[in-house]
């Protein structure tokens, strides 16, 4: 990319458009190098997110406070070009110097007042340093640090206790100009076994406070970038380097696509020289390379991590142009695959188009094809999915099989904030979708269908250790979704704990086995009435009837304690658009709304039943049926 040339950034910007093309950012950066996008972030930090909104109201917006010990002004770019290569939107508020102990402890401060979704709590060294006398002691390190993580624990605490928001805190980087100033060795590395204690301890705050991440630079600075800038760190206060502050950003941008439901879901990998080294079509099974091999350690290794990623709830399927018999024959028999036909749900391989193939995976499992990445080693056949599947974002390798894995990971696609019990058994959830499709299809009638089905719809409080879990359904779930209202983990115990609200969790199993938790219902009760803030399905169990179930358990739940009504509200989306009369068909009334939702209201007279197919068991009252 060359923001310079006809078509690009600059000539958007220049001719007044860019904010009402602002859509088209996402694909101009695309394939955008890092020193494109420090050149771009300067260029799209002068929009308005206003403006950018009133062209393009559906476009997701990150609030994001940054806040810190140094000069943090260099961060504010790379965040918005960082944000704007994944179609989201920057609406940044930078504190003052040095002012994050005020910030983050005052409701009243400009924090708070900003109302953020993410907040940036950006550490250097200098927080221990500036502390430190002159000359200092190992002993002194440890205090001062001590002193600092102390007080940084304290403010996480009480800031979260204040906050929905997401807090962000970083390791510190070990500079080499502190150690260097030790001239014997046992005290250089007792100073990194004391500096990497106090980070230790920065690191776990994401595990005692489930509002808080706790991002390691290690990694990043394990890639090469370096840590700092002396003239920078010297003159400006800027103590860490401008590379450093690109690479945290980049992450802060995968994070930030999760808060707004945009994590990927699947894993669209083609097979020759992408998966194996080789044509299989012209080198036959034995002729491909994998395992052993110089060239195949290089697959192995990919396979490897692909299989890594599908442990935590990745799906994995395959597009390639090659006939299907060898190629599952490949998958079953080959002794150094070490991915095996059962680790895909969905495996298209013939001649045909690959982004029809991707269409048809998104059909057939049930999800949109802006959950998918598409790994190819093709230019042609990346450039085709780009072309005629834009939502899919698309990794292109460039035929060195050594680097596939680091252009994989480079956008951290899949990035959650925990693992739940149902990512790891993703896999074998949709393939047993899969044998539901094959029973549907031996069924000409819907209804027998769903009587042979045997669904069981089980509804009840959530369970502490069910919060994560709904708070991915709130992140991840788009289609069923009715007023797709993003709650991150500490949101929800909140709502549970709330002695005038529930959060009922939704399980759903059949013959095939369990669906896992994949609905949720947030009420909330006020006076005589009974309000449904938001209810959200997986589509592993649209129509099926269960919608229908968990909204007649609600409304016999609530004239059952005496509620006069249950009001409720839709909210339009780009993808919500199926279930705009989910109320209606419940017996709900139409009472109002305006361009960006319509509330209802069941004045109780009626109510619905439960359908004959499913059995509900109804745990937030204690009866079944």
């Amino acid at each position: 990319m060359d923001a310079s040339s006809p078509g690009t950034l600059l000539d958007l910007f220049r001719a007044g458009r860019l904010a009402a093309d602002y859509p088209r950012v996402r694909s101009l950066l695309a394939e955008a190098t890092e020193a494109e996008l420090q050149q771009v972030g300067h260029l799209l930090c002068r929009l308005d997110p206003d403006e950018v909104l009133r062209h393009h109201g559906d476009t997701p917006q990150v609030r994001t406070a940054v806040t810190g010990h140094g000069n943090l002004a260099m961060l504010t770019p790379a965040l918005t070009a960082e944000l704007a290569r994944h179609g989201l939107l920057l609406r940044p508020t930078l504190t003052d110097f040095d002012s994050y102990v005020r910030e983050l402890s005052d409701p009243a401060g400009e924090l708070h007042s900003a109302r953020p979704d993410l907040v940036l709590l950006v550490l250097d060294p200098m927080v221990v340093l500036d502390d430190l006398p002159t000359p200092w002691t190992l002993d002194a390190v440890r205090a001062a640090a001590e002193h600092r993580i102390t007080l940084i624990e304290g403010l996480a605490e009480r800031f979260v206790a204040r906050s929905d928001a997401t807090l962000v805190v970083n390791s510190l980087p070990l500079p080499r100009q502190l150690t260097a100033q030790l001239i014997d060795y046992r005290s250089r590395a007792r100073l990194g076994m004391l500096w990497r204690e106090a980070n230790a301890r920065l690191l776990r705050l994401g595990d005692s406070l489930p509002q808080v991440v706790a991002l390691d630079l290690d990694p990043l600075l394990a890639d090469g970038v370096p840590a700092s800038d002396p003239r920078l760190g010297a003159y400006t206060g800027a103590h860490l380097s401008a590379q450093l502050l690109a690479a945290y950003a980049r992450e802060i941008a995968h994070l930030a696509r999760h808060l707004v439901g945009r994590t990927k879901k699947c894993l669209a990998v083609d097979l020759d020289q992408t998966l194996w080294g080789g044509v299989l079509s012209e080198d036959g099974r034995e002729g491909i390379e994998v395992g052993d091999s110089l060239r195949g350690k290089a697959f192995t290794a990919f396979q490897r991590v692909l299989a890594q990623l599908s442990s935590q709830g990745v799906l994995l399927s395959a597009v390639s142009k090659n006939d299907l018999a060898p190629v599952r024959e490949v998958l079953r028999d080959h002794p150094g695959m070490t991915l095996r036909e059962d680790d895909f749900v969905q495996i298209r391989a013939d001649w045909s188009a690959k982004p029809g193939h991707l269409r048809e995976i998104a059909d057939t499992i049930g999800i949109g094809l802006d959950s998918f990445v598409f790994v190819d080693d093709s230019p042609h056949e990346c450039g085709l999915v780009r072309a005629h599947c834009p939502q899919v974002d698309v990794v292109a390798l460039d035929g060195e099989p050594a680097l596939h894995v680091d252009k994989l990971l480079a956008d951290g696609w899949f990035t959650v904030r925990s693992v739940t019990a149902e990512d790891a058994e993703r896999t074998a959830l949709y393939r047993a979708e899969a044998a539901r499709g094959e029973l549907r299809t031996a069924h000409i009638d819907l209804d027998d269908y769903l009587q042979d089905l045997g669904i069981t719809v089980t509804i009840g409080p959530v369970q502490p250790d069910e919060i994560a879990r709904v708070s991915q359904l709130t992140l991840r779930t788009n289609q069923f979704n009715l007023t797709t209202e993003r709650l991150q983990p500490a949101a929800v115990r909140r709502r549970a704990d709330d002695p005038d609200a529930s959060v009922l969790a939704v399980h759903v199993s059949d013959r095939f086995g369990s669906s896992g938790l994949t609905g949720a219902l947030f009420l909330r009760r006020t006076a005589d009435v009974l309000t449904v803030d938001n209810f959200l399905l997986s589509c592993r169990v649209l129509a099926r009837g269960v919608e229908q179930a968990c909204l007649a358990a609600v409304l016999h739940h609530a004239k059952a304690q005496g509620a006069d009504a249950v009001e409720a509200a839709y909210r339009p989306t780009a993808k919500n658009a199926k279930v705009r009369h989910l109320y209606p068909s419940a017996g709900f009334e139409e009472t109002g709304g305006d361009t960006t939702s319509t509330t209802f209201r069941h004045r109780l007279e009626q109510l619905p039943d439960v359908p004959d197919h499913i059995r509900l068991i109804d745990r937030s009252r204690g009866a079944g049926k």
